[in-house]
């Protein structure tokens, strides 16, 4: 018999467990220390244990889903931030139990919407979500820089780059709103993540450009006053900040953005095969 449970209500072990064993033939490779997991899945994620729910036959655990609250983009919001089932439970109704949990969970926090991640190709989880009347609204691409040295400094400005506090993002966000920022990008991810590294350009005392990147190579955020675009400023702010970490190569990921897509395009950024939808289910 199965039995379901709030994540809280169970020994951390166990999440990790059904995490870890749901995710073992993954497209992409989730294994990852215990200690790790706990740190990122309920720290920048935004996952709470008592908003996830786990799947148990007589203690063992075999079903996961993960879940936070916020507000996102104005909306109050319930993101899926990973579902799991150990591969032989997977088809006797676990993910759809756990997906009724996460749903009832979201309507008692006042969420007006639902929202979860899906890499492309995964069609067995993208149509399993369509049953469940999730939407697919937009198309996440990666790209990559494999060689930072194709980077040449272009800009014709006395630019000054300094560091500043990723809490100052959020001015910036402010003035941007009707851009759609991934999960992962969005500014209280960015201020929860360690060793993020975010540096501001000026000229002549005016704010023309933010980046936000971590040691992991990955760009989360990059923006250029729209007066000040194809200048080479978004250029000059990733040389630097790979001359800061340190880095060889850079990442980037993006929802459906042709400004974006451009400058990576004419950079010199190649596309990755991996892709995500993000799917939402209004409530």
């Amino acid at each position: 018999m199965i039995v379901y449970k709030k994540c809280s209500e169970v020994d951390i072990d166990l999440v990790f467990k059904a995490f870890n064993n749901g995710f073992e033939d993954y497209i992409i490779k989730l294994q990852m220390p215990q200690e790790f997991f706990i740190k990122r899945f309920f720290g920048p994620e935004g996952n709470s244990l008592d908003l996830s729910f786990i799947a148990l036959e007589e203690g063992k655990p075999v079903g996961v889903v993960l879940g936070g609250v916020k507000i996102y983009e104005g909306i109050n919001t319930m993101r899926c931030g990973a579902l799991a089932i150990q591969k032989e439970y997977r088809g006797l109704g676990i993910s759809q139990k756990l997906m009724e949990l996460h749903k009832e969970e979201a309507i008692k926090q006042g969420c007006k919407q639902l929202f979860l991640e899906v890499i492309v190709g995964n069609d067995r989880a993208i149509n399993f979500y369509k049953r469940l009347n999730y939407e697919k609204i937009y198309d996440q691409s990666f790209y990559t820089l494999n060689d930072i040295n194709k980077i040449q400094k272009s800009s014709e400005l006395n630019l000054s780059i300094k560091p500043m506090e990723t809490a100052g993002l959020k001015i910036i966000r402010e003035k941007i709103l009707d851009v759609h920022i991934n999960w992962q990008n969005d500014v209280d991810y960015l201020e929860k993540s360690e060793d993020q590294l975010t540096l501001a350009a000026c000229t002549e005392n005016r704010l023309v450009g933010v980046i936000s990147m971590n040691k992991n190579s990955r760009i989360n955020f990059l923006w250029v006053n729209n007066s000040f675009r194809n200048k080479g400023i978004a250029k000059e702010l990733i040389l630097e900040g790979t001359k800061i970490l340190n880095l060889p190569k850079v990442t980037l990921g993006f929802p459906n953005n042709s400004s974006i897509q451009g400058f990576a395009n004419h950079t010199g950024f190649k596309q990755d095969k991996i892709a995500q939808y993000e799917m939402y289910h209004t409530l």
